[in-house]
């Protein structure tokens, strides 16, 4: 049982530990050590592609891909920008506002792809395009203005304790329990592992993509509110970074783009290693413009990692036992 155990959860174990060796490797050589500084700035950084690689997670459970993340992204953190400047009533439709924004957004991208029968790739390929212009027309340049308050609540820390690292547990579990205990959740899965055996068990897959995308661009919404909330500011052009490294993050973490296979933990260890691997690149004196080569030698990789089960498969049925 152990060793079946081990094969099927293979795809989890191995970036986790990958994670936990370079985490004690990224405290051990920060000067501050291992701290509340040190872990918040970590954990700020590790929420803002942790929401974003959800964005992506949803849409590839499903057989699909999003081209569009980093700019739903984008434009949920200008959308911020020029709304979460005020207080009390005005700042809390503020956030419904830039969250909505996401969650419209992919709604759109499921209509396209499910309505307009175009393939996944090139469906968010163009409503990338003009999500991003819309953003560039609402702020040309950085700028804009966000609630101090409501930033510091959100990046500092409870009693030592990060709150975006309480942020990642509380959206963690939620998710968790939507895909392993709802009707929803399974047929997530159950679409992206036979489209032709879900809609035999009565599965809407029309619904259920649509579904997938706009819980996608709600994730979306909610990273491109928590840029805001980091940066303290608004930036159409933060886009292309945050694609990349979705799908990065989700692969790293055992996710199969063929759909079907992946689960939420495995999307929060891949986003954490990845921004741990960033950092660590950062301490180590790399250029800067030398850190999206790694990151793109990581993603090629990993993509490379996972392929060895597929090669390895004699019978193809026995994929859909995976």
């Amino acid at each position: 049982m152990t060793r079946i155990a081990l094969q099927r959860n293979i795809r989890f174990l191995i970036p986790a530990a990958a994670f936990i060796v370079l985490f004690a490797i990224y405290v051990g050589t920060h000067p501050r050590g291992f701290s509340t500084y040190v872990v918040t700035i970590w954990a700020n950084q590790g929420a803002l592609l942790f929401f974003a690689a959800f964005a992506q997670f949803f849409v590839v459970l499903v057989r699909g891909i999003d081209l569009s993340v980093g700019a739903m992204v984008a434009l949920s953190n200008v959308v911020a920008s020029h709304v979460l400047a005020g207080e009390g009533a005005i700042l809390w439709l503020g956030i419904v506002a830039v969250i909505g924004t996401g969650l419209a957004c992919g709604f759109i991208n499921g209509l396209v792809v499910t309505f307009g029968r175009i393939p996944p790739i090139i469906a968010t390929l163009a409503t990338g395009a003009v999500y991003s212009g819309i953003a560039l027309f609402l702020r040309p340049t950085p700028g804009g203005d966000v609630n101090s308050d409501l930033s510091d609540a959100l990046t500092y820390s409870i009693a030592g304790v990060p709150t975006s690292l309480i942020l990642i547990v509380v959206v963690l579990v939620a998710f968790a329990l939507i895909l392993r205990f709802t009707a929803f959740g399974l047929s997530l899965y159950g679409l992206g592992s036979s489209e032709h055996s879900a809609q035999l068990t009565g599965i809407s897959l029309l619904r259920m993509r649509i579904a997938a995308h706009a819980l996608g661009g709600l994730c979306a919404g909610m990273a491109g509110f928590y840029v805001s909330m980091v940066t303290l500011t608004g930036d159409a052009g933060i886009g292309p970074t945050y694609t990349l490294n979705s799908i990065a993050a989700i692969v790293l973490g055992g996710v199969s783009l063929s759909g079907g296979i992946g689960g939420p933990f495995g999307v929060v260890v891949g986003a954490l290693l990845l921004k741990t691997v960033a950092a660590l690149m950062f301490f180590s004196g790399l250029p800067p413009l030398a850190q999206p080569f790694f990151e793109g030698l990581i993603l090629a990789l990993a993509i490379a990692l996972g392929s060895l089960g597929i090669l390895k498969v004699r019978n193809r049925l026995k994929l859909f036992a995976q």
